[in-house]
């Protein structure tokens, strides 16, 4: 046996290692993404549940505020405006 022989069994063999390495981890990979599934649904439903809380409350609350916070300020300036007029200088 010479050198070329035993450097072709260390090929094979480290080919062999690599392969069952490669399938083990691929395994793996696909039981971690069956166990973390689930949790990955929950927290779309959750985000999504979010979103429509956010969207609902900016409808109802703060664009009403923002509407009443536009007119008190507009009163305010009217106001100013008339009460500059009748002031006496």
């Amino acid at each position: 046996m010479s050198i070329e022989w035993f450097r072709d069994l260390a090929i094979v063999i480290v080919g062999f290692g690599v392969t069952i390495v490669v399938i083990s981890v691929g395994v793996l990979a696909f039981m971690l993404y069956r166990k973390l599934r689930p949790i990955l649904d929950s927290v779309k439903s959750t985000a999504k549940r979010i979103e429509d809380i956010s969207t609902i409350v900016e409808e109802e609350v703060s664009r009403p505020l923002a509407q009443l916070a536009a007119f008190v300020q507009g009163v305010r300036q009217a106001v100013g405006l008339f009460s500059g007029f009748t002031r006496r200088k």
